[in-house]
């Protein structure tokens, strides 16, 4: 059957509409770390030990997780976009909630509102992207949720230096006699706001409106968005992906061992890896970090923006490179690097000097962990970081995605909740350098994951996925072979 694409077709409408989404991407990467330059100015005004400093930084992500178990379900009933409608909501309130709480009770609870914004973000927009995108361009426009994930991150570090730097620290008072710790929360109301509108101008997913029966709408989505000439032959292709009697819901995720389908089982490994590594702790409390080790509050800022401007660039890279050398590439190599990268950290750390609030590194062992700490980052951000969520978009078959993505993203929420959770105690009551060779090791498992599990799925149709065997495409009309 022909999969020819539309006379003078031009993927600027897919791009588009996939950046509209990735846009829910980027509050996720601004609301996970806007915390960062916010997290000693909050310790220290409601007075919190190490133990509820980490539980009122992780608290977040227990929402992101509950957000992202119900988002599957929510966006197979009522549609992708309008799921995204509901998560800019989640954003917004949050945004005010968390900048004008009277206490670490009521902030904890409006960092859980904004952990549902995030958690039905991290759900759909990959999910979305995944059913707009055209086969040949589904990795570059799958990582545009890492891209805006990164920006979001970096947004966050720029307005929180900017704002603790213009206030003279991020506890002292600023606009309207509000402290600069706040208005970092508040200050998220403004790309809440914009994903909330642009998301009403953007077309539903064609896989949705197919399962709904809503051909004709479908067969627009398929022209102008993805460029399929042959409207109705792809429509036939994804009904036959969908054909079920009973309405989607987490049923269709069990299998006959260990309770659920293989393919799932290894979206959960993948999403439980990419947090395991220890990523969120460089954004979530690098400024922290940094200035435990002897660097000046601006100049901890300074550093901290400095990771998120190379996890932008990396990103980037990858953005280029992904449809062209594969997602299984990408992660070997960035899990080796990982590796090698976390483990220069931990020896550089075990090389500190001093106690309490005089803890430094001596030469050199302080730029050796600054450069360990970029490289981690660049080789998390070139492959752990976007193609993840490449892969959690394109891998389940249209019949399970958006189950199959909330249990992964789910997944994904409580390995990071557990290591943002644990951080703190482990730094400060263990130390740096057992974190981080843990960190260490479970990069180097990541590397013996991917060569065992993951098989190669660029520019492999969604009709053609498998739920039986792991990332591997079903052989049959319209399914290239696993190189590509």
């Amino acid at each position: 059957m022909s999969r020819a694409t539309a006379d003078g077709y031009s993927p600027a409408r897919a791009i588009l509409v996939s950046s509209v989404a990735a846009l829910g991407g980027f509050l996720f990467g601004y609301d996970t770390s806007v915390i960062n330059g916010a997290v000693d100015a909050i310790q220290s005004e409601f007075g919190l030990g190490s133990l509820f400093t980490g539980f009122g930084v992780a608290s977040a992500l227990i929402g992101c997780a509950v957000g992202a178990w119900f988002a599957g379900a929510l966006s197979d009933r009522y549609g992708r976009v309008r799921v995204m409608l509901v998560a800019a909501a989640f954003f917004a309130v949050s945004a005010i909630g968390s900048g004008f709480s009277v206490g670490v009770a009521d902030l904890i609870v409006w960092r859980l509102i904004g952990g549902f914004g995030v958690g039905t973000a991290s759900v759909i927009a990959p999910a979305y992207i995944a059913e707009v995108a055209p086969a040949r361009l589904r990795g570059r426009l799958g990582s545009l949720q890492q891209l805006a994930i990164v920006l979001g991150i970096f947004a966050a570090l720029v307005v929180n230096a900017f704002l603790a730097d213009t206030a003279g620290g991020a506890q002292e008072s600023l606009w309207f006699d509000i402290a600069a710790w706040r208005w970092m929360f508040m200050a998220e109301l403004v790309p809440a706001l914009a994903y909330g509108l642009l998301a009403l101008r953007i077309p539903e997913s064609p896989r949705y409106l197919v399962a709904k029966r809503r051909f004709d709408e479908a067969a627009d989505v398929l022209t102008e968005v993805i460029g399929i000439q042959d409207t109705d032959g792809k429509i036939a292709d994804i009904r036959r992906s969908l054909e079920r009697e009973d309405r989607p819901s987490m049923r269709d995720l069990k299998g006959k061992r260990l309770g659920l389908k293989p393919i799932v089982w290894v979206g959960i490994a993948l999403s439980v890896f990419q947090q395991a590594v220890g990523i969120n702790v460089i954004f979530y409390y690098s400024t922290t970090l940094w200035q435990s080790v002897g660097y000046e509050e601006g100049d901890a800022f300074f550093t901290s923006v400095l990771n998120s401007g190379v996890n932008v660039a990396a990103t980037l890279v990858a953005i280029a490179i992904v449809d062209k050398v594969g997602r299984k590439l990408l992660l070997l190599v960035g899990s080796a690097g990982m590796a090698v990268s976390l483990g220069a950290m931990a020896l550089a750390f075990s090389q500190a000097v001093g106690t309490g609030d005089e803890v430094s590194l001596p030469d050199p062992w302080g730029t050796v962990a600054l450069f360990a700490a970029n490289g981690f980052v660049i080789f998390f951000a070139a492959s752990w970081g976007p193609v993840v969520w490449v892969l959690l978009g394109e891998m389940f078959p249209n019949r399970i995605r958006a189950a199959a993505l909330a249990v992964a993203a789910a997944a994904q929420w409580a390995a990071n909740f557990l290591v943002s959770m644990t951080f703190p105690v482990l730094s400060q009551e263990i130390g740096l350098t057992f974190a981080y060779g843990m960190y260490a090791t479970f990069a180097a498992l990541s590397f013996l994951f991917v060569w065992w599990k993951i098989s190669e799925t660029k520019g492999i149709e969604l009709e053609d996925m498998s739920e039986d065997v792991p990332s591997r495409p079903r052989r049959g009309r319209g399914a290239a072979s696993p190189g590509g």
